[in-house]
């Protein structure tokens, strides 16, 4: 099955987001970069946000982002996944922002598989993030 398939499968919500006065997504050739796109949960992550809440903010995030992505290409199939950017609103001696990030990258793996949707990520701590959110992450897609 395809991305496309597997979101359907999942039960994902591929409905577009209100974008406001931001681009949600650009493109440029075969490149498709997303805004960051923060998650409903909301607090310091190691401090009032557990890291499995830290996970399910950021699994919350990848969905928005393929939302998003899915408005802008019309589909997730025909698309790799290249590099997830993901910033944790963390407690200053908070170490784990890889295993909140893996809340994305595991449903893009999931959605896209080892080929399309393994990629290459970078997961940073910040002092705070936009309106008090707990993960903030965004991406860059190849159209294939």
């Amino acid at each position: 099955m395809g991305a496309q398939a597997n979101a359907t499968a999942k039960g994902l919500d591929l409905t577009p987001i209100d974008h406001g006065y931001l681009a949600m997504c650009v493109q440029t050739g075969s490149l498709i970069f997303t805004s960051g796109h923060v998650s409903t949960i909301k607090g310091v992550v190691g401090a009032d946000v557990t890291t499995d809440q830290g996970y399910e903010a950021a699994r919350d995030c990848a969905e928005k982002i393929l939302r998003s992505v899915h408005d802008h290409h019309g589909s997730l199939d025909g698309l790799r996944v290249l590099k997830l950017l993901g910033a944790v609103y963390s407690a200053p001696d908070f170490t784990d922002h890889h295993l909140v990030i893996n809340g994305a990258s595991d449903l893009l793996h999931e959605l896209f598989g080892p080929d399309l949707g393994y990629h290459a990520r970078s997961a940073l701590g910040f002092a705070a993030l936009p309106t008090g959110v707990a993960v903030e992450i965004e991406a860059i897609f190849e159209v294939i």
